[in-house]
C-alpha cells in the first residue's frame, strides 16, 4: 500500500466510526443504556484518533469535510435502512451529493503552493 493512500484509508475508517458512534449515541437514550454508551465512547475515541492521524497528511479542511460528510451520509443511510428514519428518494439523492462532493475533494490535486503544516518537533 502506498504511503499516500494510508492517511485516506484511516480517514475513511474514521468516517465509518463516526457513523457508528452517532448511531450508538442515538440508541444510548441519553447515555443511560450501558452497551450503546460503551460503543459510543469507544468508537468516538477511535474516530477522533483516526481523524487526528489523517490530518497529518491530509489538509485539515478537506479531511474534516470528508469525515463529516461520509459519516453523516452513512448515519442517515443506516437510519433509513433500519427504518429508524423514513426512506426518501430525494434524501437519497442529497446523500449521494454529499458523498460525490467528498470524492471530489479527494480527487483534487494536492497543489504545490499549499502552505506547509507547522511542525512542533
Amino acid at each position: 500500500m502506498a504511503p499516500r493512500t494510508l492517511p485516506w484509508l484511516v480517514l475513511l475508517a474514521s468516517a465509518v466510526l463516526e457513523a457508528v458512534w452517532a448511531t450508538a449515541l442515538g440508541l444510548s437514550d441519553g447515555l443511560s443504556r450501558p452497551l450503546p454508551t460503551a460503543v459510543f465512547a469507544v468508537t468516538a475515541t477511535l474516530s477522533m484518533l483516526g481523524l487526528g492521524m489523517a490530518i497529518r497528511r491530509v489538509p485539515l479542511g478537506t479531511a474534516y469535510a470528508i469525515w463529516v460528510g461520509v459519516g453523516a451520509a452513512l448515519t442517515v443511510g443506516w437510519a433509513m435502512a433500519t427504518g429508524a428514519e423514513p426512506f426518501s428518494t430525494v434524501k437519497l439523492l442529497f446523500i449521494a451529493g454529499i458523498v460525490g462532493c467528498a470524492a471530489g475533494l479527494k480527487a483534487l490535486p494536492a497543489g504545490d503552493n499549499a502552505p506547509a503544516a507547522r511542525s512542533s518537533d
